[in-house]
Formats: structure tokens, sequence, C-alpha cells
């Protein structure tokens, strides 16, 4: 396989440095192929069209055993193929003005803005169902007493 949409190539999607390095397998079957294409197709290609240009993706699919090598949580989307982490470091957009987009123009499950401050997240997580299942749930991520806490935004 080569590519999940237009701009999601197959080796970016599933492209992992702690995968690599613990030689760890994080090959998707055909539904989580299923489910990231779905992703590309409603949440990434209408972004990356709206900014412009490449938006990097910091992390998009993740076996079990990289999920849990990463400190991910044990109902990840990303172990779906149903979750993606993007941050515009090509500076085609801010990462909130990404999320505002997000927000105002498509619809996803769940939006997270994470960490940061109150102007830009460090990152943005989102992840997309189904259009019937899709909750449209926004939350922030901050840290207390070191471990990650969520907010509804």
């Amino acid at each position: 396989m080569d590519k999940i949409s237009k701009h999601v190539s197959y080796k970016e999607a599933t492209r992992s440095a702690t995968a690599a390095r613990m030689n760890l397998n994080n090959a998707p079957d055909e539904d989580q192929i299923k489910c990231m294409g779905i992703l590309s197709e409603k949440i990434f290609e209408p972004l990356r069209k709206h900014v412009g240009g490449p938006i990097r993706i910091n992390s998009f699919f993740r076996s079990p055993e990289l999920n849990k090598s990463v400190g991910g949580s044990t109902t990840s989307q990303h172990c779906k193929g149903q979750a993606m982490d993007l941050d515009d470091s090509y500076g085609h957009a801010t990462n909130a003005e990404m999320y505002e987009f997000i927000k105002e123009n498509l619809d996803f499950d769940q939006m997270i803005w994470e960490f940061g401050d109150d102007d830009n997240p460090d990152w943005v997580h989102v992840s997309y169902i189904s259009s019937k299942a899709n909750r449209n749930r926004c939350l922030a991520a901050y840290k207390e007493h070191g471990r990650t806490r969520y907010k509804i935004i």
C-alpha cells in the first residue's frame, strides 16, 4: 500500500521512531486502514486544502504494543486508526488556527488542545468515527501532579 489518501502516505501514517527503536510491529490491519482512510478524507484533506500546504502528522496509527510503549491510553483511538496528532510545523497555519478551522467547519469525534498555552497548543489531536457516532467533543490536555488530565472546553 502506498497511500492512505491523496496527501497521506502509508509510511507517514505508520511511522514511529519508538516502534523502530524497540522493533515493534506497527502495521495496521484492513479495518484499521479503512478507518485511517476515512479520517484522512474527512479531516486531514479538507484541513490541508484550507491551510494551503503540508501539515505534519506527529502520530497516526499505533499498534497496541506501540501505544503502551509511548504511554498512550488503553482506549486510544490511535489503535483503531481513528485519531491523528497534527502540528503545522511548516508554517502554513498555527495549531490554534487548525483547531478553530476543524471546530467550526468539520465533523469530528474528539479534538484535544494538547498542552501549549492559551494562544496555541503544542499539537492538535483529532479523531473521527462516523457521522452518526461523532461527538464533536472539544477538550484541553493539561498536567496535574505529573499526570495528563483533560477538561471540556
